[in-house]
């Protein structure tokens, strides 16, 4: 959309009122509707422009409470005031004459204290916010500033001193803003032009011209994003349920968020059995999902990417050893799901080892190592969390002391400096705070921050690759950025390889680690497609024919880390399918038999899975396909709540996402209320006429239609 649409759109708005009476009159004169222009399709193309590159925010529900954003059942429509700065806020709340306003607030101006000021208020419709083109200098997270805040270890019965974070606010530049609820649609412009559009639109029709009050037509805008589900995840479920048990159709008003978690092992492990219970197994963890203030919108960088790049780093490092199937305990790489909404991914990884639907055990676990933030180092500088409540027990005292001992001895001759956080201080919030609520298991939290955090746009549309600092030179081609080792590429190398070393001599590896090295140039692949464009020629190489259809999972853009409610999502997919080509073997069967390997590989059919795989282009026009032999599975991670049917469960996340019928947006001149009013009166004027009209000619129709002839019999 440029400067001509606007022309355009405004040239068909003052017109329209003729046109208007042109459509009238034929329908007066032919007493019926008749097809043509005047009538046809393109009226609301004439009329209205759509914005298309936009993210709104929606509702969301837990057991108490909801959140988000909504508009009314036929959307709303407000006249376009935009607000660069505080004081234009004054046009919208007292001084403008024709409300109601729809704002189009610049993005530093996106602040709980102007989001408050505005909440409430009749006279504002809706608000339209404009993307800042930088990240904010001071800091931006609408999250808040204790994340997961009463679902994790620390409660009244464990480290009371620690709950709420007392003693460490571990997201100070978080406002909570995310988890206020707010009676009105807000959806955010994420492109410029269109940003540019709406401007001008507002600078053309609804600036006042020297003081005097604008003009009608006025610039509007139209926000449609009505919500189903009301009140929280009680309510919405329990008229859910109702509803699929008495109803022929049922209208399902919200679904719990969840997807699955994805796992894998370095050895073996018989997936419809229980692991022995003297066995012992080495968790290594990190999460998938992340999200911000809009829908969809979470790109996750530094809360989430960092972790599991580094995560699939360290597994393919330890794969390609020699001795890695002669190792005395496994080594199990985990990938939580839906952590950010009160650890729906570990929670439930946890309840299913408890009831032994998992082939794993809690007693299995022989210690726990999880990677959180790590690309925001100081000085190269990792940080060691480990709990101080567990730590009073003598015995896993000695075993946390083992595993720090083992995590500083890997770390030598790395380009990271690895340090002890005191051990007075709390978990920040983790997926290991899930598995030790249930059981005192040794473990670290390995982060790029010693208290708070040190990523400034946590859990917001922010946390992109620039927050990590991943740049490119200029000039070069996607292939070649696709390649190119960055600053940041090598520096989760260098962590990789470090969190490998630790891996293997935790899991009783005799040899020398200085062999273990994680590759770069495979790091650098992953965060150039996890984080700027996933539809590339690597990740085509190892996925299938399915993601690079239309609505696949293969984007020209970076993917977003949201959990949602459909499964698998498609960075889960993604993370899947780079874990398995990076662990797996090539395997030569047919994409018949791989993608029903229980028909040709039964024997092994519960201890690997089949993935049937593009390959590379052998030429300039084909593929070569193969098939990946695997230890990498997906579990559910739906939280035990549903499964249980405990909706207002306060053990277990209860987080569900409102269903809609449409979310669009579009801006219009709109007419002011009297040309409204005297439109409506002269159609209702009109149709009086054409029915007394119609009245009149029918009553009289046998003298109006008869034939002046004589029309008496004629013999023939």
């Amino acid at each position: 959309m440029t400067a001509k649409s606007i022309r355009k759109m405004t040239a068909d708005a003052k017109g329209r009122w003729s046109w208007v009476c042109h459509c009238t009159a034929v329908l007066v004169l032919f007493l019926l509707p008749m097809p043509g222009p005047c009538c046809g399709n393109s009226v609301e193309r004439k009329i209205y422009i759509p914005l298309n590159t936009t993210a709104t925010c929606v509702r969301l529900l837990n057991a108490t409470n909801q959140i988000g954003c909504q508009s009314s059942i036929s959307g709303d429509t407000g006249v376009i005031h935009v607000v660069e700065k505080v004081e234009d806020l004054k046009w919208v709340l007292e001084d403008g004459p024709t409300p109601p306003y729809m704002v189009l607030l610049d993005g530093d101006l996106f602040t709980r204290d102007t989001m408050l000021k505005l909440k409430g208020i009749s006279r504002l419709s809706g608000m339209a916010v404009v993307r800042s083109k930088t990240n904010p200098p001071g800091g931006f997270s609408k999250d808040l500033p204790c994340p997961n805040d009463g679902f994790g270890v620390y409660s009244t019965n464990y480290g009371p001193e620690y709950a709420h974070c007392n003693q460490t606010i571990w997201n100070p530049f978080g406002d909570g803003l995310s988890y206020e609820d707010f009676k009105f649609p807000i959806f955010l412009i994420n492109d410029e032009n269109e940003t540019q559009v709406i401007k001008q639109c507002y600078q053309e029709h609804n600036i006042p011209v020297n003081g005097s009050t604008p003009q009608y037509p006025l610039c509007a805008m139209q926000l449609f994003s009505h919500m189903h589900a009301v009140t929280n995840t009680v309510t919405c479920m329990r008229r859910s349920s109702i509803q699929n048990t008495f109803s022929l159709n049922p209208e399902v008003v919200c679904d719990p968020l969840g997807d699955y978690n994805v796992w894998s092992t370095l050895k073996p492990v018989n997936t419809s059995g229980q692991l022995d219970p003297d066995e012992r197994v080495v968790v290594v963890a990190t999460r998938l999902d992340g999200r911000s203030f809009f829908w969809d919108l979470a790109p996750a960088a530094d809360s989430a990417v960092s972790g599991f790049v580094t995560q699939l780093a360290a597994a393919e490092a330890l794969q390609k050893l020699p001795d890695s199937q002669m190792l005395p305990r496994n080594i199990m790489f985990v990938f939580f799901q839906g952590e950010t909404f009160d650890y729906i991914g570990s929670s439930r990884m946890v309840y299913d080892m408890q009831k032994g639907k998992f082939p794993i055990g809690l007693n299995n676990i022989h210690s726990f190592v999880e990677l959180s933030q790590v690309a925001l180092r100081n000085a190269s500088v990792l940080w060691l969390h480990t709990d101080p409540i567990s730590l009073k027990n003598d015995t896993v005292s000695a075993q946390v002391t083992t595993l720090v001992k083992t995590l500083l001895d890997a770390s030598q001759n790395t380009n990271v400096t690895l340090k002890e956080v005191d051990q007075s201080q709390p978990l920040p919030p983790s997926s290991f705070q899930r598995f030790l609520k249930a059981r005192n298991i040794p473990g670290v939290v390995l982060t790029d921050h010693q208290s708070a955090f040190q990523n400034r746009y946590y859990r917001s549309m922010y946390d992109t690759a620039e927050n990590i600092r991943l740049e490119y030179p200029a000039g070069l081609s996607p292939e070649e950025e696709l390649d190119y080792v960055t600053n940041i590429s090598e520096a989760l190398t260098d962590v990789a390889t470090l969190v490998a070393k630790g891996l293997y001599q935790l899991a009783g590896g005799n040899s020398t680690s200085s062999v273990i090295k994680a590759d770069s140039k495979l790091v650098a692949r992953m965060l150039y497609g996890f984080l700027i464009k996933s539809n590339n020629s690597w990740f085509q190489s190892i996925t299938n024919t399915d993601y690079m259809k239309a609505g696949g999972i293969l984007e020209n853009k970076a993917p977003q880390y949201y959990v949602s409610v459909n499964s698998p999502a498609g960075p889960t997919s993604l993370v899947r399918y780079v874990l398995a080509n990076l662990t797996g073997t090539v395997v030569n069967l047919t994409q018949e038999e791989c993608q029903n390997p229980k028909d040709s590989a039964s024997s092994e059919s519960k201890l690997y899975e089949y993935l049937w795989v593009l390959g590379s282009f052998d030429n300039s026009t084909s593929r070569t396909p193969f098939c990946v032999k695997t230890l990498t599975h997906m579990s559910k991670a739906v939280s035990p709540a549903f499964e249980l049917n405990e909706w207002g469960s306060t053990e277990y996340s209860t987080w569900t996402e409102s269903r809609w019928k449409e979310i669009r947006a579009r801006i219009f001149l709109v007419a002011s209320h009297e040309l409204e009013v005297v439109t409506l009166v002269v159609g209702v004027v009109i149709l009086i006429v054409s029915l007394l009209a119609t009245y009149f000619i029918n009553a009289k129709a046998d003298i109006l239609f008869t034939s002046a002839r004589d029309t008496g019999s004629v013999a023939y």
